[in-house]
This record gives C-alpha cells, structure tokens and sequence, in this order.
C-alpha cells in the first residue's frame, strides 16, 4: 500500500500549479493510485510492445529511469500510466506540452505540468514526487550530483517513478532510440505517418543485461505497437 501526501492546495502553491487540470479532483485528495487501481503495488504499467524493456515488464516503484532521443517514448510512457490509472506531472518542458500529451494519448485529467520552474526545478520535482505516481523532469544542462541523488533518494522513498529526460547519475534504467525511420511517403509525394524505432534499455541491478524493443512510434493510428520481434 502506498502511503503519499495529499495533494494539498499548499503544495499545488510550492510547484507553481494553481490547480489540476480536472476541476472534480479534491485538494485533500491523495491522487496516487492504489493497488487496487493500478493491478499491481509495485509495477506502474507502460506499453505491451515496450514491457520487454523492463524486467518485470512494466515501471518499478522507486526507480530512476532516463529516456533519450525521443519525446515520443516519454509521451508513451506517460499515456500508459495516465490511462490505467495513474498520476503524472512533467517539470520543465521545452518541447513537450499539454497538446502534445493529449495527442499522444495521455489522460490530461491525472496530468500536471509545470513548464518553467526556473531555479526551483528540483524543490518543484521533489515535492511532485510526494503525491505523483509517474513524474517527468528535463533537467538543466548543469544539474548538481547533489540534487540527482537527493531526487533519486526521494522517488525511492516515495514509491514513485522519476523519468529524467536525459542523462542522469544512479538511474536505473537508460533508454535510447538507437535508430528510426519514418514511413509513408510515395514517389515523391505523400505524408510521414509512422516511425520504426528501435529502443534499447541498459540499466543495473535486474536492468544489467541489455534489452531492445523495436516498435512504432507512432503507430497507425498513434500510439506504440510491436513492429518485430528483436534477437535481444
């Protein structure tokens, strides 16, 4: 079970959110998803054809995960979090936004965004950690080992999931599409509709042994689908 502090008006105030997106949210609410809600107490769930990137197929509570060269994977992950049901914020998002998101599928009802915290980014990351189930921060270029150890430390004690959008000492795992390539153009003419990526994980711990998902992203249609079993 888990144990997360409320939601409350005050910490809305400490991150800079003067309110969630959905107006039936309580403030005393605590919005992290119980095990009831999520299947599991210890997984939060992530997309069938990327499960094979994770050991126990999905995102361990307490983990420090870090995604490069595509914001389409994080939007991913973010969506299958939100749909099930769970709770994500984003901190700092120079490309990402709120349109984007709900394009990728993500639930903007169980999504907070807070997209300049300026200096105060990892105060806003760290209280988000207290009551969010998933929680996205591009960091700035001169992070402090400091702050990524305290932050780390942070969503461990807290059972939630801290995906960094780029380099980051002490994750666990480390995501990076590798190589893609766009389909849908003709001779000449046409629109790029769909993305093969490949996607590979290396990590520590359980995560050691390297692993790699080649998919769509996006898919026909949007989202993420398997686009061929990998030898990995």
């Amino acid at each position: 079970m888990l144990h997360a502090a409320a939601l409350s008006s005050d910490l809305l105030e400490r991150v800079g959110v003067g309110t969630l997106t959905s107006p039936k949210t309580s403030p005393k609410t605590s919005p992290k998803t119980s095990p009831d809600d999520a299947g599991s107490s210890t997984l939060l769930p992530v997309p069938d054809a990327l499960a094979g990137l994770f050991p126990e197929g999905g995102l361990r509570r307490g983990w420090t995960i870090t995604a490069r060269g595509s914001s389409s994977l994080i939007l991913a992950l973010l969506a299958a979090v939100s749909r099930r049901p769970g709770w994500c914020a984003e901190v700092g998002s120079p490309l990402l936004g709120s349109a984007a998101a709900a394009e990728a599928g993500v639930v903007l009802d169980r999504f907070v965004r807070v997209a300049e915290p300026g200096e105060q980014w990892a105060s806003v990351t760290a209280s988000l950690l207290e009551a969010i189930d998933l929680v996205v921060v591009h960091p700035p270029a001169r992070a402090s080992q400091g702050d990524m150890r305290r932050l780390t430390a942070r969503a461990r004690e807290r059972s939630a999931v801290l995906l960094v959008a780029g380099g980051w000492e002490g994750a666990m795992v480390n995501l990076s599409v590798t190589a893609q390539q766009w389909h849908g153009l003709g001779a000449g003419h046409g629109y790029l509709q769909t993305r093969e990526v490949e996607v590979q994980a290396l990590g520590r711990g359980a995560a050691a042994r390297p692993r790699v998902a080649n998919v769509w992203l996006p898919c026909a249609g949007g989202g993420v689908s398997t686009a061929r079993e990998s030898a990995a």
